[in-house]
């Protein structure tokens, strides 16, 4: 298995501190979010138990978002994985969750892979840019879905608005070229 599709190993010590194994760190459960977000799958051990504890803290870090007013999860589906608790068995839901998340990554990247494909658009000046637009949107609105769950880092949104101000000006920038190229067309 290469390593980038290993999870991170994460140990928790007795104190309760995580400690991320790659790095020879101590991480935060926004670390974690932040890890899980950026596409790793992590894993969490009590070093002296061996205990795997990744879902306990996978649920504390949803939790703990859901607790902010980070609302991702309605309450009804809320109630419905309490009833699911309540069947034996477990019911059907965790099946039902995981085959609808895995749909909507796959419907994802098809939605992607279909718009570069069937756009004829692709071979014009600019398309590029446009493209890193749209597939910067779809992360945005699906983002909740996938476990967008962190905080406001002041310090990141003001490198992202910096950034998108740049990314602005040079769709801008684009945009008035392809216009000028058009009305030489016409």
């Amino acid at each position: 298995m290469a390593e980038e599709e290993k999870p991170l190993l994460i140990k928790r010590y007795a104190s309760r501190r995580l400690y991320n194994t790659e790095t020879s760190d101590y991480v935060t459960l926004e670390d974690i979010a932040g890890f899980i977000r950026d596409g790793r799958e992590v894993q969490i051990v009590d070093l002296k138990s061996g205990d795997d504890l990744t879902r306990q803290y996978l649920l504390q870090i949803i939790a703990e978002h859901e607790s902010r007013g980070e609302n991702v999860l309605p309450v009804n589906v809320l109630n419905d994985l309490v009833r699911s608790y309540m069947v034996p068995g477990g019911g059907l839901m965790p099946q039902f969750l995981q085959s609808s998340f895995e749909m909507l990554r796959e419907s994802q990247a098809k939605m992607v892979e279909n718009m570069n494909a069937m756009n004829p658009m692709s071979k014009m000046p600019g398309f590029d840019a446009m493209q890193a637009q749209q597939q910067a949107f779809l992360k945005a609105m699906t983002s909740g879905l996938s476990g967008n769950w962190s905080a406001p880092d002041p310090a990141a949104e003001d490198e992202t608005k910096s950034s998108q101000g740049e990314d602005l000006d040079e769709i801008k920038k684009q945009l008035a070229e392809l216009q000028k190229k058009l009305s030489k067309l016409s």
